[in-house]
């Protein structure tokens, strides 16, 4: 395959929200061709494939062709299925996992399209604006792996799985840990006050555009922990002491504001 072999025919390999998502974006770049998407689970293919327009199949060994196959499955799925899947001699085999090494494909021409993003069932993103990070084989596969990431996103960088792995850190504590809390959060007021989650909605909004908008999200940290308001601290924590699990993270993370503040103010 040369290096300016145009990549058409995709196959979707995985049937959760990170599979929807690159299918989606896939059927709708008009230099692509979605053939499949193939997954064991009949029922959530067939959704996908809805929703996309295109043909399934549950069984690896009967997958189509294609210039390249998109591995979108769990983390501890990726070897089992590189290895299941019989692919067309000169095709390219990719994974979209942010904390698996390339080398879990086990073979040539192969890497890795990791879309930066949180994704869930049935909920559109613009995926142009998605960040994708591109690892390949070998420098020509690299470039392939580059022109498909750039059909699907104007925001493209090459990352080693070593640095995936740092990207996928910092996912969990933007994304999950961020909404762990706004969910311990909505708990507590509705436990304790009965008022609902719409309660925090504005609060959460203007919290993230402020970080959005910064240079950086320390730069506009507000609260009593970043004033040294100790009083204020140590009365939330003790309103926590029902659940120490709970009360020790209100006291890790205010050292760390109050620590981390002293830097930027």
């Amino acid at each position: 395959m040369s290096a300016n072999h145009n990549l058409q025919d995709i196959i979707v390999i995985g049937s959760g929200n990170v599979a929807e998502a690159i299918a989606l974006a896939c059927k709708e770049c008009p230099t692509l061709n979605l053939r499949q998407v193939v997954a064991r689970n009949r029922q959530r293919t067939e959704q996908i494939a809805e929703i996309v327009d295109c043909e399934i199949c549950n069984d690896l060994e009967e997958a189509a062709d294609a210039d390249i196959y998109i591995i979108a499955v769990s983390d501890s799925a990726v070897e089992q299925v590189a290895h299941s899947l019989r692919r067309k001699a000169e095709s390219i085999v990719v994974h979209t996992a942010g904390s698996i090494g390339m080398e879990a494909l086990g073979g040539q021409q192969c890497g890795v399209l990791y879309p930066f993003q949180t994704f869930t069932k049935g909920r559109r993103v613009d995926f142009s604006q998605i960040p994708l990070f591109v690892e390949g084989s070998d420098p020509e596969t690299t470039a392939q792996i580059e022109q498909l990431a750039r059909k699907l996103s104007q925001r493209v960088w090459h990352a080693t799985s070593e640095c995936r792995r740092d990207i996928h850190l910092t996912g969990v504590l933007a994304c999950n840990f961020v909404n762990a809390l706004y969910a311990m959060a909505a708990d507590h007021l509705m436990e304790r006050q009965g008022l609902p989650f719409d309660v925090l909605r504005p609060l959460i909004e203007e919290t993230a555009r402020k970080a959005i908008d910064s240079t950086h999200p320390a730069m506009v940290q507000t609260g009593p922990a970043v004033r040294g308001d100790v009083a204020v601290s140590q009365r939330h924590q003790q309103m926590l002491s029902a659940n120490e699990r709970k009360q020790m993270i209100y006291k890790l993370l205010t050292e760390y504001i109050w620590e981390t503040s002293k830097k930027t103010l």
